[in-house]
Parts: C-alpha cells; structure tokens; sequence
C-alpha cells in the first residue's frame, strides 16, 4: 500500500498501521461487525499504539504528530475497510474537544457532522442529528451556534435518545435526538479558525483519504483476481474488454490519490477549501467509476456476500455522500474559482 505524504510521514507510521490492521480487519471481522455494529479487536489494537488520537496534542490527552501523519493512518483505515471510527476519534473530535480545553479521554469518539443540526436555545441543547459511531462512543462532541458565536458541546451518549441505524456499508450511522440542559453538559467558546466550514472542510478531507485508501485497495485486488481467474485456457486479464476496467480502476484510483495528497498538503499549510473541494469532487467521481469496473472485471463473484470486494465499495458510495458530498462542495469551488475572475482562472486552478 503507498502512503500519503511519504516526504513527512514516517514510513515506519505507515508500515506498522499497515500491518496492525492487515493483521485484525480480516474478512470475518469486518463482516461480523455490520451486525454487532463494534469492533473491539480492531479498535483495541489501534487504540494501545495510539494511533486514533494522532494530531491531538499530547498536552490534552492525544498522541502528538502532524494532520499529515493523521492521515496516513486514515489512508490505511480506508485500505483495509476498517470498522472503527478513527477518524472520529482523533481529527475530528479529538480536534474540537482539544480546541475546548475538554479531556478527551480514552475511547472512541462521535462527532455530529452537520454544524447546523444542533443548536443553543436558550438553556437548552437541542436538535436531531445522524451521528457516526454515537452508540458506541464515550463522548458526543459537536460544533454548535446560538446564532451569533459557535459553542464546542461534549455530551455523554446516555444524555441523548439514540436510535440505531447505518449508512451502505454497515457502518453505524445513528440518528440522535438532543434535548439537553445546558447545565448538564461541557460547553465552550470555539476558539478562531474552530467553525462551522472548519468542521466540514477536515470531515470531507477524512472521507476523501480513507476513500483512496479504498480505492487502492480495490485496484490491487481487481488486478489479483483477473490474473487469477482463468477462461479458454488463459487469465481473463488478458482479455481487452477485462483490461479496459483494470486501466479505469487504476486511473480513478490513481487521480484519487494524488487529489487526496494534494488536499493533505494544502490543509497542513492553511485552510485548503479549494483543494479539499476539488478533492471531494474527484473522489465523487472514482466512487462511481471504479466501482462500476471493478464489479463489471469480477463478473458475478464482485456481488457475492462471501467475497471482500463489497467491503471496499460499498464504503466507496457511503463515504462519498458524507460531509456534504459533491452536491454541497460543487458550488463552493465553482463560487472560489468565479470569485477570483477570468484573468486569474489558470492561476486559481495551479496555484
């Protein structure tokens, strides 16, 4: 598996979480977390290195290292279909309660990822939210407004009604009902640069890196299995029609890859909406287009419950809608590129 930001990262990162995790998420682990909707095995090897509170200061209760080095771990979260809410856990809420002064704790954390679903009235936390891993966590963060300055939240899942439920892949998406004393809750001012676009920005940016990693993954294992598989006496690979899914997979997930390093690289300097627009958009797109060769070189194996492949790309079509999607990321990178003129469209484009 390659690596984002292999001039940052540490290899040695990447190659150890690579290895933790092609260890554990083996095929009847990640099956059998769709139905118990948790995955200690997994999570609890992540979690005795560390590796979910990457890029939270050590200072609060996370483990140190970069937004980059965050990422990379993301990376191989997304290769190996792993069902464990890292991304939750450390980049998104481990940032918002960090930014609060608020402990973090030591288990896994959800994050409401709409900014407007949640609100302050009056004395009041009130709202309904589809929330990632909210059954499951220890703490709910969430970004909230009461309408004219934004308010970092910690509530405990037993605070609010959860009802149960999950996005394609089977991951839990719980719908969540808050209505909630203020009294009763953390509650903080979001200190600068802590806001409502913030949130969306570093949660679409998660999404478009575990999708690479994903995609990646479906590349590889699209090229072992028409290698592998064989019809009048050769490896249907060799066929032309085969080979023109294997190049469309390999090109979206190729594009994909070097548009989620692009979006790393920009967030590590500031904050990057044109690249993780671009970036959404791009992943959008090889969300549709390599799953559909993929599954057209596999045949009817590609839709079979007992083969991995749907492990990848149903990930693929859950993720790409999160955080806003292409439908929300369209008009804002459309809106960047009219706001600096026609003069300056190349410049925008390759800055």
């Amino acid at each position: 598996m390659t690596s984002l930001e292999t001039h940052i990262v540490d290899p040695l990162l990447v190659e150890t979480v690579d290895r933790l995790l092609a260890k554990s998420c083996e095929f009847k682990v990640v099956e059998q977390a769709e139905s118990d909707r948790w995955c200690a095995s997994v999570w609890d090897g992540l979690a005795e290195a560390g590796f979910p509170w990457i890029s939270v200061p050590a200072d609060a209760g996370g483990s140190d290292g970069s937004l980059a080095d965050a990422m990379a771990v993301l990376r191989s979260v997304g290769f190996h279909a792993a069902p464990v809410p890292v991304a939750e856990t450390g980049v998104l809420g481990g940032w918002l309660l960090a930014s609060a002064g608020f402990a973090l704790g030591d288990g896994p954390l959800a994050v409401v990822p709409d900014p407007a679903a949640v609100v302050l009235s009056g004395d009041r936390l009130q709202g309904d939210a589809v929330v990632a891993w909210a059954q499951a966590s220890t703490q709910i963060a969430a970004l909230v407004s009461n309408g004219q300055t934004w308010h970092i939240v910690s509530v405990r899942p037993d605070q609010v009604e959860i009802t149960p439920g999950s996005n394609l892949a089977g991951e839990p998406r719980d719908q969540v009902r808050f209505d909630v004393p203020v009294a009763d809750i953390q509650l903080a001012p979001a200190p600068a640069g802590v806001d409502g676009d913030a949130l969306m920005r570093r949660g679409a940016l998660t999404r478009v890196v575990m999708m690479a990693g994903a995609a990646d993954a479906m590349s590889q294992m699209v090229v072992d299995y028409t290698n592998s598989r064989r019809q009048f006496g050769q490896p249907i690979a060799r066929f032309q029609a085969v080979q023109q899914h294997l190049v469309t997979t390999a090109q979206h997930s190729v594009k994909l890859s070097m548009a989620a390093d692009a979006a790393v690289r920009a967030a590590s300097r500031g904050p990057a909406a044109f690249e993780i627009a671009a970036a959404v958009l791009i992943a959008d797109d090889a969300a549709v287009a390599a799953t559909r060769a993929t599954h057209q070189a596999h045949g009817a194996m590609g839709v079979t419950r007992e083969y991995p492949l749907h492990h990848l790309s149903r990930r693929l079509w859950s993720w790409r809608h999160e955080f806003g999607g292409a439908r929300y990321w369209r008009p804002r990178l459309g809106a960047e590129v009219a706001a600096a003129g026609a003069d300056r469209f190349f410049e925008t484009v390759t800055r």
